[in-house]
């Protein structure tokens, strides 16, 4: 769940350095994505990364992600909860439990 005091503190770090400027949906999503590799590059060539860097980095794919949120004045908690229920559909749990297909395979 994404405290909202958690927010506030990036608003007011983006605010204090006058930085919204830069922030268009856009850019926000090519933040998201660079920082996603940046996430992935911790486990480029095995499973045993520095858990501290993973920390680091999911940190900013999660910080780039509430920024686009507020951006587009979207509640992050309702997006996901409106996406979980578009899933659910999807994969019912007596056809999707335990197994990886897609769900025009189930």
């Amino acid at each position: 769940m994404v405290d909202l005091t958690v927010s506030e503190e990036i608003a007011a770090f983006v605010a204090e350095r006058d930085w919204a400027q830069f922030h268009s949906p856009e850019n926000l999503a090519k933040s998201i994505s660079i920082e996603a590799g940046e996430l992935l590059e911790c486990f480029q060539w095995n499973g045993d990364a520095n858990l501290e860097h993973v920390r680091d980095e999911l940190a900013d794919v999660l910080t780039y992600c509430i920024m686009l949120a507020a951006r587009i004045d979207a509640d992050p908690n309702q997006i996901v909860i409106d996406k979980l229920a578009i899933s659910r559909a999807k994969y019912p749990v007596d056809k999707a439990t335990g197994r990886s297909a897609k769900y025009d395979a189930l």
